[in-house]
């Protein structure tokens, strides 16, 4: 269960406060992986990052019984100076679970090669998500944040990414963000839009998608 209350998050932006997330009281359902489903800039990321922790909202807060990943596919979640290897040995310590089954996952996992043992800062976009991603799927969560990850990379890497994620979701829940509506529908079975700092749940995710659909029209 994840539920917010009075969250509330907004930007300066050219001297104007703009609001992306409006005083929401809302209470995700247990066992639902969610689409997360709203226009370019619409604050989807934002919203990932308060539910994690990694971002501070303006007033209220969020309320879980479970584990929650950091949002995969975001490469802020690393320290750039440390080494790929080096950042996993620290996540390792902090979420409690076996420091070299972690590294040896992630290491094969993300394909990284010598770079897995190089600063973070020498990475493209691209490996700093491979490696975010291979980090959260060698530790179970609760609930995994998904932002655009699983089309990161080449064919086979991406089918590699797509197994990994769907045996995860067998025991777990998901709140993802993408642009492909074939992806949220292998693996969201219900939806939110956000729109104008307002978030509307929806039960049938196809609704979902097409009130969403219909927005960008």
């Amino acid at each position: 269960m994840i539920r917010f209350e009075n969250l509330t998050k907004s930007f300066r932006l050219k001297g104007e406060r703009k609001v992306v997330i409006d005083n929401l009281n809302l209470t995700l359902p247990a066992g639902k992986s969610l689409a997360l489903l709203g226009r370019n800039g619409a604050g989807k990321s934002t919203l990932l990052q308060i539910i994690a922790g990694t971002m501070r909202p303006d007033c209220g807060r969020v309320v879980s019984d479970g584990t929650i990943s950091w949002p995969v596919g975001l490469g802020g979640s690393f320290h750039k100076d440390l080494t790929g290897a080096e950042n996993v040995r620290f996540i390792a310590r902090i979420y409690g679970v076996d420091t070299d089954d972690l590294v040896n996952f992630v290491e094969d996992f993300a394909e990284l090669g010598k770079f897995y043992h190089m600063p973070v800062r020498s990475y493209s976009s691209g490996m700093k998500s491979r490696l975010t991603f291979g980090a959260s799927m060698g530790i179970r969560f609760d609930t995994y944040l998904v932002d655009e990850v699983t089309a990161v990379g080449d064919r086979a890497f991406r089918r590699k990414s797509r197994a990994v994620f769907a045996d995860r979701m067998k025991h777990s829940s998901a709140i993802m963000v993408s642009h492909s509506m074939n992806q949220v529908r292998q693996f969201c079975n219900a939806g939110l839009v956000l729109e104008h700092g307002r978030i509307r749940y929806f039960k049938d995710l196809d609704e979902a998608i097409e009130v969403h659909e219909a927005m960008l029209e």
